[in-house]
């Protein structure tokens, strides 16, 4: 059943699965809905936690018409939700996610126990005409800058088939037909052009401020970095030593959680122990 926090900027969209043990936030990309993780939370839930998936601001349920969509204001949405919801909490974030996750364990670590960035955009890129010798990147880059510039759902929806490569998960031509309905209603294709628009120098900036455990989950055929793992690599060597850990879903592109949930999950429990321990 969704239910509904309202802040200063808007109106948060969330359900809650699970009635007792640690919190976990779980926070989507751009142009998508908390139902990317309708297949992660079971294993979570089974595993002892208690799961709050989230619609980020002007995506899925939650309003629009915010005055930020930067990596700072998602960040001070989770910390709200979490503070609502009773933390302290892990926080679970993809693609632009993963970075205000970082920004809020930075800023709110009372709040965060732990960190999951599944295929962060954390750090600024370096993007040269190298990259586009890469067919992937290639591919998958001008789709992206189709969709993010032109506000096209068509051209969102063919860099999500480059970014999902290979089989497709089960329920795929579902999935899509919901983002398609999710991004033609007023006001949510527009959040996503801002959210593509954003830069994550904000969330590179607040790494080494970072104080908890971090989890950064790569694809290893990730259609957004020529090499998936060096992008993981930085983010770690940003962080202060010994907090992060890396670990790359093999055949998986920019939708781990989506493609693989049960090689995800059985990564965020096992880390999650780790970090209790």
């Amino acid at each position: 059943m969704t239910q509904f926090l309202t802040t200063e900027g808007g109106t948060l969209a969330y359900d809650l699965t699970g009635t007792e043990g640690p919190l976990v936030v779980l926070a989507h990309g751009m142009g998508d809905t908390r139902r990317a993780y309708r297949s992660l939370t079971p294993a979570l839930v089974a595993a002892g936690y208690r799961v709050a998936a989230v619609d980020l601001r002007g995506c899925g349920e939650s309003s629009v018409e915010w005055d930020s969509y930067s990596r700072t204001a998602i960040a001070g949405d989770l910390v709200a939700l979490v503070a609502h919801l009773g933390g302290p909490a892990v926080l679970v974030g993809h693609s632009i996610a993963g970075g205000a996750a970082t920004i809020a364990a930075a800023t709110a670590p009372e709040l965060v126990s732990a960190v999951v960035e599944l295929t962060p955009f954390t750090r600024a890129q370096s993007i040269g005409l190298g990259v586009l010798r890469v067919p992937r990147v290639r591919r998958g880059m001008t789709r992206l800058l189709r969709a993010t510039l032109l506000g096209s759902i068509p051209q969102w929806v063919a860099y999500l088939d480059v970014a999902h490569p290979g089989a497709k998960p089960a329920g795929w031509e579902a999935r899509i037909e919901e983002i398609r309905r999710s991004l033609a209603e007023p006001g949510r294709m527009a959040a996503l052009k801002a959210m593509g628009a954003s830069k994550p120098t904000d969330a590179g900036a607040q790494l080494a401020h970072v104080t908890c455990p971090v989890l950064v989950v790569q694809g290893s055929e990730d259609p957004d970095w020529v090499d998936p793992r060096a992008e993981g690599e930085a983010i770690l060597a940003d962080l202060p030593a010994g907090l992060g850990r890396l670990e790359v879903v093999e055949g998986s592109g920019h939708y781990p959680h989506v493609q693989h949930p049960d090689r995800v999950a059985a990564l965020i429990v096992d880390f999650l122990a780790d970090a209790r321990a």
